[in-house]
């Protein structure tokens, strides 16, 4: 549970940090929205981090929590309910990651 809360937390920093210059470059927003996220995405780098786990398997992992999370973003934030097939495709990427992280190793 610790993994996926911490992949979650992760990829809102990832989605924050790269939303926000998109909000000024594409909606004339503030120049200032640019300090938020370059502190959001070092938030991100900071928390893949923090895995126990070889960071290629680390970031091969997180990739199919963004996928998910990037959905309930166009859902929440720009008001775009998900298809049945992105949902389909999340739950995929999500089996995906569930495999790589939490398969047996050997020592």
């Amino acid at each position: 549970m610790t993994t996926l809360l911490l992949f979650l937390a992760t990829a809102l920093a990832e989605i924050t940090g790269c939303y926000l210059p998109w909000l000024w470059l594409r909606r004339d927003g503030s120049p200032w929205l640019l300090l938020p996220a370059a502190a959001s995405l070092a938030l991100f780098a900071w928390l893949l981090t923090l895995h126990p786990a070889a960071s290629g398997r680390v970031y091969a992992a997180y990739g199919g929590v963004y996928i998910a999370v990037a959905l309930g973003w166009l859902w929440a934030v720009d008001g775009v309910r998900p298809t049945r097939w992105d949902l389909l495709g999340a739950g995929l990427c999500l089996c995906g990651m569930a495999v790589i992280m939490f398969a047996p190793r050997g020592s």
